[in-house]
């Protein structure tokens, strides 16, 4: 099939061609590369060699399983972002020593206002946030991650996690209200 024809098929078209063939998988890796790497990049802080590896993992694993894609009526790139999201997990579970990543001061000055925290923050409160994330569950820290760090709205986050986005809206609040009794206890 020459490049000009692909160009002319819709995406669900291409997916069901690249089950059987995967030269096309070519096409949707060419789509959506850019996206899910500046997407694992930023999760991980700005490591570009790192990032590479991931999302290069995320499209091995993809093309691997697109056997088994089941169109929902979420964006492709949903699966996609659900298959990178676990990529950073398990590399962040990975690293013993833990693995730095940093946060701006003003992308922790919105969660505080979101989660109902302190107005002004000293770097020893930063510090004792910074804790309490850490010690949360992988995926309410990703949830939070994913809406503070990462900028995602509601309806991003619910497309990755194929939930709605009250369903999402929800999660994050909770997570936020568990956050706030945590650290409301350690004052």
């Amino acid at each position: 099939m020459q490049r000009k024809h692909i160009k002319q098929l819709t995406e669900p078209e291409i997916i069901e061609l690249a089950k059987k063939d995967q030269q096309y998988f070519g096409e949707l890796y060419g789509n959506y590369f850019k996206r899910i790497f500046r997407f694992v990049f930023k999760r991980l802080g700005g490591n570009e060699e790192v990032a590479n590896d991931l999302t290069q993992q995320t499209f091995i694993k993809a093309m691997a399983n697109i056997a088994k894609y089941e169109d929902r009526g979420l964006p492709f790139s949903s699966w996609l972002f659900r298959i990178a999201q676990n990529e950073v997990s398990m590399f962040f579970r990975a690293q013993k020593n833990g693995y730095t990543v940093e946060i701006e001061d003003w992308r922790m000055k919105d969660l505080c206002t979101e989660g109902n925290l302190l107005g002004y923050m000293t770097q020893e409160d930063q510090e004792k946030l910074v804790g309490l994330l850490n010690e949360m569950e992988q995926e309410h820290l990703d949830l939070i991650e994913l809406r503070f760090f990462q900028e995602m709205s509601f309806k991003e986050i619910s497309e990755i996690y194929n939930i709605t986005e009250a369903n999402a809206k929800m999660r994050v609040y909770r997570i936020l209200e568990k956050l706030k009794n945590k650290w409301t206890a350690s004052l």
